[in-house]
């Protein structure tokens, strides 16, 4: 039966309690980011009109995607080291993004879609998502 007394705990107990939680939350949220890793994009365009693209559409979806989320980390014309040489006037680049959610929503943007109208006038398109690998 209760007695109907109440506890007070002390403030050195209500401290350690809330220090405990903070460190179990801690925890938890470095376990749940590790398990979440990076997704790189790379996209391989093949450019039929190498000045048009840079003016009327890079710029514009450069900026869109990074509004998404994203970190460009290279871009440029692929030197090859093995296998077929890549058709003239190809450009490769490499995204980063923290997941595969993050990378597909970015290309799925409204904003994306509306740049890439632009750059399908001067470009083919294949672009593809890998995960990062755990070191």
């Amino acid at each position: 039966m209760h007695s109907g007394r109440i506890v007070m705990k002390s403030p050195y107990t209500v401290a350690l309690t809330l220090i405990t939680g903070v460190a179990i939350g801690s925890v938890v949220v470095e376990v749940l980011h590790a398990q979440s890793k990076p997704i790189y994009t790379v996209a391989m365009i093949q450019i039929s009109d190498p000045d048009e693209y840079m003016k009327e559409f890079a710029p514009k979806a450069q900026a869109a995607l990074k509004t998404a989320g994203s970190q460009f980390l290279a871009g440029g014309s692929p030197t090859m080291i093995e296998g077929d040489p890549a058709p003239p006037n190809t450009r490769i680049t490499v995204r980063r993004y923290n997941s595969m959610e993050e990378a597909k929503a970015a290309y799925g943007s409204a904003e994306y879609k509306e740049v890439r109208k632009i750059g399908d006038k001067y470009a083919k398109f294949r672009v593809f998502a890998v995960e990062a690998v755990s070191q």
